[in-house]
């Protein structure tokens, strides 16, 4: 299933294609200094009614003149189908573009990435035919990043291993270093970061608090997600001066109209209720169209 965190733990690498030599030296996996990354169609289906889509796939050069494919999946928990359908993608990808494939596995929770991380064998217990290793990010070996002098080294990988984080007790002092970092940051490179960890974070706990630091600490940018952040942040206000103007002219609020009202995050709705708020002679007239 598409969801937010599933779409930017794999979408980072499309944005950010060097990001893989940033995690590749974070696993330990030793691989040459790229020279270009080229970001590939992902439609993996045949001509059989059976569609196959890897989440992100780019192709790989590097300074040895070797050319490689990753594969990049997020994954959000087990799932026992799924290392047939990544055995399938690498033989797949390996005969559509006669380049060596690999397997990049995100996850934001730890028992998700060691059950993806396990070597799975495809044949007979006596003679295996193939053997799936796939590279995993998550957080059990992404760096935890907390100094937004560290944060600043490498922004792209900073922001994954938020992504992966997003459970971490000291999400807090993660995110914090995110937007310490990126006060300094132009707000060209800056503003897909900050959609990125929201999209990330999904509706972990820490995605209320990333908003809130980006109100505060970065209310000077202009992306989607602080504009969004300042319209619940006046919808708020509307809504507390709609019942501040009834309670000062006592006029009773019944909690059914109450609940309309604290439930709406429409501004212009609120707005208008608000104009109306000062003259209706009941609450109920408040929310009554004109």
């Amino acid at each position: 299933m598409v969801n937010s965190p599933h779409e930017a733990m794999h979408r980072i690498f499309q944005q950010y294609p060097g990001l893989f030599s940033g995690v590749s030296e974070v696993l330990g996996i030793d691989f040459p200094p790229l020279t270009s990354v080229t970001v590939l169609p992902t439609d993996l289906t045949e001509t059989s009614p059976v569609e196959r889509r890897v989440d992100t796939l780019l192709r790989l050069d590097t300074e040895d003149d070797e050319s490689l494919l990753l594969a990049v999946e997020a994954q959000s928990g087990k799932d026992p189908d799924k290392p047939a359908g990544w055995a399938y993608y690498a033989s797949y990808l390996l005969t559509k573009y006669r380049l060596q494939p690999l397997l990049l596995v995100v996850c934001q929770d730890r028992a998700t990435a060691e059950w993806a991380a396990r070597e799975v064998s495809f044949g007979p217990r006596q003679w295996p035919l193939l053997t799936l290793r796939p590279l995993v990010a998550g957080p059990h070996n992404m760096p935890v990043i907390t100094d937004p002098a560290e944060v600043r080294k490498d922004l792209a990988l900073a922001t994954l291993s938020a992504i992966t984080h997003a459970k971490h007790p000291d999400a807090g002092v993660i995110l914090k270093s995110m937007t310490t970092a990126l006060r300094e940051t132009p707000q060209s490179i800056a503003d897909p970061l900050i959609e990125l960890i929201a999209q990330g974070l999904g509706k972990h706990p820490a995605a209320q608090l990333w908003r809130k630091l980006v109100a505060v600490d970065l209310s000077f940018y202009k992306s989607y997600i602080s504009e969004e952040i300042r319209d619940e942040g006046r919808a708020q206000r509307a809504v507390e001066d709609i019942l501040d103007i009834l309670e000062v002219r006592g006029i009773d609020v019944p909690e059914a109209v109450r609940e309309r009202i604290t439930g709406c995050g429409d501004l212009e709705i609120l707005r208008h209720w608000l104009r109306r708020a000062v003259t209706a002679p009941t609450a109920e007239d408040v929310l009554t169209d004109e």
